[in-house]
């Protein structure tokens, strides 16, 4: 016969192998990979450009500077680029800097291209605009985004697609440029780029269809000295950690080893987090029921093994803590979010997993896988 005191000690053994084996759970969910991968991005190899796989990003090794006062409110892009799926959402690049992380962005947003202007200290600012079928086929497309004074155009394959009045990429083509994903969260880009090149100027529509033409079929534009190029990375090396700027004296792009993020959130505001979609929404169901479990074992462990004054309360401040905990490391994982919404949810979570060991029933069942 198992005496009571033998019994006593396999319950708690049990319980605390019980906890342990669901903290441990709930941080290997939180934490994984706990590094920073490798980078993601490789050499075409058999022609000119990169492939953005996975985790992958590239970055310039300084800041373009703004223009001057006859220039400010004229820049243009070139991008010659190839998606790897055609129902993605993802960055393909971005200009950031401190004030704004995101202050111009250039997304694929399942066939659409999409260019986002954010300006934090005037949200009145802030505009999208975007044209639908572009990466309707996983295929090289060329694009062009000329914006002047008065309007943006853009041009696909040296057609003109759509122009929008009254928005202007002005500065906004200032800072360092960032591809492959956001430089404030994980939204890597799947694809291949062949050539990228920024003017200080308007594009006009002979020029965009005369860029597409010579680079699609020679490897790099015919540039006249009015287009003002201040860069133009026609991905001619095949390998190395640099993509040489064809400009002179031009701003070089560097391929880091291991994938990270240049303006990563720290505890982002759960009002800026908030999104009116369905994976918003399903993620915060996942955190509340990921730490239901958290709540349930400790509750238990705190009110028979190890009796505390107030064990529901102990355990949601524990939940808390062990929240908090995640979300600040998580700052430091380029893969992972940090941001306060979890707090709310997985301290939630917790609270009602000390709730349900009220119940008679949990009590019973937890019971029987104490020996009793």
């Amino acid at each position: 016969m198992i005496n009571e005191t033998t019994k006593d000690r396999v319950r708690a053994r049990i319980q605390s192998l019980l906890c342990l084996a669901v903290l441990c759970g709930i941080l290997i969910a939180g934490l994984w990979p706990f590094e920073r991968p490798p980078n993601g991005v490789t050499w075409l190899g058999n022609q000119n450009g990169l492939r953005f796989s996975g985790d992958a990003t590239v970055r310039s090794s300084g800041s373009f500077q703004t223009a001057g006062p006859s220039d400010e409110n004229s820049c243009s892009l070139d991008l010659w680029l190839q998606p790897g799926a055609t129902n993605d959402s993802n960055t393909i690049l971005s200009f950031s800097t401190a004030a704004n992380p995101r202050q111009l962005s250039i997304h694929q947003y399942r066939s659409s291209l999409i260019v986002n202007r954010e300006i934090r200290s005037d949200p009145h600012r802030n505009a999208t605009i975007g044209i639908d079928g572009v990466f309707r086929q996983i295929k090289p497309v060329f694009i062009t985004i000329a914006s002047g004074a008065q309007e943006t155009a853009m041009y696909v394959d040296g057609v003109l697609a759509r122009k929008f009045q009254r928005f202007r990429l002005e500065s906004n083509c200032t800072g360092q440029l960032v591809i492959g994903t956001s430089p404030i969260a994980d939204d890597s880009w799947p694809g291949q780029l062949r050539g990228i090149a920024i003017y200080r100027q308007e594009l006009t529509a002979a020029q965009a269809l005369s860029h597409y033409e010579s680079w699609t079929t020679q490897g790099r534009p015919r540039l006249s000295g009015d287009e003002r190029a201040i860069a133009l990375y026609l991905f001619v090396e095949r390998g190395g950690s640099v993509v040489h700027n064809a400009v002179p004296g031009g701003i070089d792009l560097h391929i880091p080893k291991r994938y990270s993020l240049v303006h990563q959130r720290f505890l982002e505001p759960f009002w800026e987090e908030y999104k009116l979609d369905r994976e918003h929404w399903k993620d915060i169901l996942i955190n509340i029921a990921g730490f239901i479990p958290l709540g349930f074992f400790f509750c238990a462990y705190w009110s028979r093994v190890r009796p505390t004054g107030g064990a529901a309360l102990v355990t949601t401040a524990f939940g808390l803590a062990v929240s908090l905990t995640i979300e600040v490391l998580q700052a430091y994982l380029p893969t992972r979010n940090s941001g306060t919404t979890d707090l709310f949810t997985n301290t939630l979570g917790t609270f009602l997993g000390a709730k349900l060991y009220d119940l008679k029933a949990a009590r019973d069942l937890l019971a029987r896988i104490y020996l009793e």
